[in-house]
């Protein structure tokens, strides 16, 4: 009897974890459509946090504002390529999160990372960004911030890297973009 009822008692354990899928999202921008998979169960902070404006809809008529680039990074000792939006609407912004890091997550800012923007430690709020190519620097004791935390990265384009490589070939002035692109709205995908 016990062995029966602990042989149930795991199944429907690993049947639940088994049907758990990650949450995913679509980012609609003016260049197109960008959807993102999230690792709730790797950094649920980062992405609890992301979900919050997403269900908001904080991100509406927000932008991506920021492109680095070979050519705008040339200058720079540690060089990146990334994306950056989610600039929202002044008042909307929660709560800074703690920070999540890559030697905690194991979610290396790799091609079509999406991983929260920061200054300080434990600052990220809204704004976020997408690597284009392999960011090690970006990662926990990477150099392209100087505490050496890195960024808190949490999830991964699964379609969409081609309005991504757009975005970052937009016009630019000192990493700004001339015309911000964009995003119409970020939801959840729903299957």
């Amino acid at each position: 009897m016990k062995k029966a009822l602990l042989s149930l008692i795991l199944l429907f354990i690993i049947q639940t974890i088994q049907s758990q899928k990650q949450t995913k999202c679509l980012i609609e921008t003016s260049l197109g459509k960008i959807e993102v998979e999230l690792y709730d169960d790797k950094a649920p902070i980062t992405v609890q946090n992301f979900l919050q404006y997403v269900d908001s809809t904080a991100y509406n008529n927000s932008s991506f504002f920021r492109t680095c680039t070979q050519e705008n990074e040339a200058e720079r000792t540690i060089k990146i390529q990334v994306i950056q939006g989610g600039n929202i609407t002044e008042g909307s912004e929660r709560a800074p999160i703690k920070i999540e890091t890559t030697a905690v997550t194991e979610i290396l800012h790799e091609n079509g990372t999406i991983s929260m923007a920061r200054s300080e430690p434990n600052s990220a709020t809204s704004s976020f960004f997408i690597c284009i190519n392999d960011q090690p620097e970006l990662d926990f004791g990477g150099k392209r911030n100087p505490d050496g935390q890195g960024f808190a990265a949490f999830g991964q384009v699964t379609k969409g890297m081609d309005v991504v490589l757009k975005i970052q070939s937009q016009k630019n002035k000192n990493q700004q973009l001339l015309e911000p692109i964009q995003i119409h709205a970020i939801t959840r995908v729903t299957n």
